[in-house]
């Protein structure tokens, strides 16, 4: 079973002067879901090397068993130190992909014709995929075979417009993801903010929140063992 994670190589908070990139729990949960289940891992991001983590993610009161558990395992911070080029991968080596989310992809993974095009491949070929919190932004561009927007007509969630506005960010992200799914035609739902929410529609998952996280790679996983029992 090989998976693929996908993370941000962008680290500006639009033109506040702050930083961003990706959110420690949602790489942290489920990179540890995926190696307890004896998966082998390999992370990716645009431009390779270390993704910048978003400050914010880092701090107390965002901490859980997941990302403690992070910080004292070098063979993880050597993998997330040591990402792989996203222009070097190809779908045909992976079973699945899995995005975790942040601000960051919002403005590059987004828009990255190279992982439009590994989405669409491995889509394509019958394999699963999996976005959390901000990382189904990634979809925005993102086709089905009939060339429709592979959201379209599909049960899919992300982050809410209102948690968006409560991190007061609403007019600093490129788009808003609620409304680029609704957009697309994508048939959105959601839980409570800031409470754990996935939905899955055939090969297509999607997390609300970073609370989500675990929830949506336990999906993923759970579609990949009934794959292979099949």
């Amino acid at each position: 079973m090989k998976i693929l994670m996908v993370l941000t190589s962008h680290d500006e908070l639009g033109n506040t002067g702050r930083k961003t990139g990706f959110w420690l729990e949602e790489f942290a949960a489920p990179y540890y879901a995926f190696l307890e289940a004896g998966a082998d891992i390999t992370v990716a991001s645009p431009k390779g090397g270390q993704p910048p983590l978003d400050p914010k993610s880092d701090e107390p009161s965002f901490q859980t068993d997941q990302t403690r558990r992070f910080h004292t395992d070098p063979a993880a911070q050597q993998v997330l130190g040591a990402t792989v080029r996203l222009d070097s991968v190809s779908a045909e080596d992976f079973d699945a992909v899995f995005y975790p989310g942040g601000h960051g992809p919002l403005w590059d993974l987004a828009e990255d014709k190279n992982s439009i095009t590994l989405i669409e491949s491995l889509y394509q070929a019958g394999k699963p995929v999996a976005f959390v919190c901000h990382a189904p932004g990634v979809l925005r561009h993102v086709k089905d075979a009939d060339g429709k927007p592979l959201v379209q007509g599909r049960q899919v969630t992300g982050f809410k417009n209102t948690e968006e506005d409560g991190v007061g960010l609403t007019n600093v992200v490129p788009f808003l993801v609620e409304d680029m799914l609704k957009q697309n035609g994508g048939v959105y739902s959601s839980g409570d903010d800031w409470t754990s929410y996935a939905v899955q529609d055939g090969r297509l998952i999607t997390g609300q929140n970073p609370g989500s996280s675990v929830e949506t790679a336990g999906i993923l996983l759970a579609t990949l063992q009934a794959a292979k029992a099949a």
